[in-house]
């Protein structure tokens, strides 16, 4: 079985059963909500005892849930650009926004990137009577560049200079 099947799987029971996406990480809990759906789609791994929770709610054998705790490869099932008109809107934002979130994040911060491993991903819903909006929380750790082979005098990471 390759995992793209056992994701199949997943959806064919979650159908079957009526559950929401609610329902199954209420179950299975243990870390955030986005992640335990990200790995039931084949995006992330399940720690063990994680996984053992997945493997008896969806009734799997071990050899699946093994799967559920192995490392994916990660961006599969995704062309680029997306065509699934949400995830091609948030490619859309990145598309225009991201240089001056670059720049913005640079003057703060310095010379570095924001994570996407060491990350917090959150959403709610806000009612509006224009109709409900969705606010995004995202929160990265900082990674400043290293600035290797520098001389004395040069700082070794790229945090904003004063």
């Amino acid at each position: 079985m390759k995992r793209e099947d056992l994701t199949e799987k997943l959806l064919d029971i979650k159908r079957e059963k009526g559950w929401t996406w609610k329902q199954i990480t209420d179950e299975i809990g243990g870390m955030s909500p986005v992640l335990v759906v990200g790995a039931l789609l084949g995006q992330y791994k399940l720690v063990k005892p994680l996984a053992t929770k997945a493997a008896a709610l969806f009734g799997l054998s071990k050899a699946e849930e093994a799967m559920l705790n192995e490392v994916p490869y990660r961006g599969t099932g995704t062309p680029m650009p997306p065509t699934d008109p949400l995830i091609y809107r948030f490619y859309e934002m990145v598309m225009v926004n991201g240089p001056a979130w670059k720049a913005l994040i640079e003057e703060e911060f310095g010379d570095g990137i924001m994570s996407a491993i060491d990350f917090d991903f959150d959403f709610e819903r806000l009612p509006n009577p224009k109709g409900d909006r969705v606010k995004i929380t995202m929160s990265g750790k900082f990674l400043p560049y290293k600035y290797y082979g520098n001389e004395q005098g040069i700082p070794d990471y790229g945090f904003k200079e004063s």
